[in-house]
């Protein structure tokens, strides 16, 4: 596939952003769409995106083909979460190519891994997912979700040569649908949609992005109920 614009490029990672102030939902309370908790953590932040996205994956699911629907994998992640996520990939990386130098590498992660300061997942604006019948089993599609050269070359990319008809075929179900929705996918992850993010804005064409660095508010507990180590 020819050369795509990474997250990290400075023409994405410079793009302004005008946080439009929309809360992080709960995908499991729209009541339409399957979440996996493959992914779950402490706080669910895993199965949480902004309004907006969340409408937004409601309307691509109802352009799947009959007896297929969405599974979604993660949604909002932690800024500290992303920064581990990103350090484990360059270290990874580096070990693999020793002799390669920092900046190098560094370009070499953000390929599949977002830097946290641009990343969608932490704006609460990306989604990862698949596709699954309506019993949960999930199409082929190439890969599983998150797989990542080396061990799976570039089949992970979006458009791969490397994948079997079938599973390039499921691919075009997805494309169609999470498109058709106002979503922008990136093209190293098959599975890795945003919208309203700055690779969004970076795509799509307005000169800033909609959301900025979101913040999962604890639960409030009921009044009367007390807060353990407080």
């Amino acid at each position: 596939m020819p050369p795509f614009v990474l997250l990290s490029d400075p023409r994405v990672a410079t793009l302004s952003v005008r946080e439009c102030g929309e809360p992080l939902v709960d995908l499991r309370e729209t009541g339409a769409l399957r979440v996996d908790p493959r992914l779950a953590d402490e706080r669910d932040a895993y199965a949480h995106v902004r309004l907006s996205v969340a409408d937004r994956l409601v309307a691509a699911q109802s352009q799947l083909p009959r007896g297929l629907r969405l599974l979604v994998i993660e949604g909002y992640r932690p800024y500290v979460v992303q920064e581990r996520y990103f350090a484990s990939s360059m270290a990874r990386i580096a070990r693999a190519n020793p002799g390669w130098p920092a900046e190098r590498v560094r370009a070499e992660a953000a390929t599949y891994v977002s830097p946290p300061d641009v990343a969608p997942h932490v704006a609460g604006g990306a989604v990862d997912l698949t596709l699954c019948t309506a019993d949960g089993t999930e199409l082929p599609m190439g890969t599983a979700v998150n797989a990542t050269p080396p061990e799976y070359n570039t089949a992970c990319f979006t458009t791969s040569a490397l994948i079997d008809a079938e599973a390039r075929a499921n691919r075009g179900i997805l494309i169609e649908a999470m498109t058709a929705s106002g979503f922008v996918n990136y093209p190293s992850e098959w599975w890795h949609w945003s919208y309203g993010d700055r690779y969004w804005a970076f795509v799509t064409g307005p000169h800033h992005a909609r959301y900025g660095p979101a913040v999962l508010e604890p639960v409030r507990p009921p009044k009367g109920v007390g807060v353990p180590g407080s």
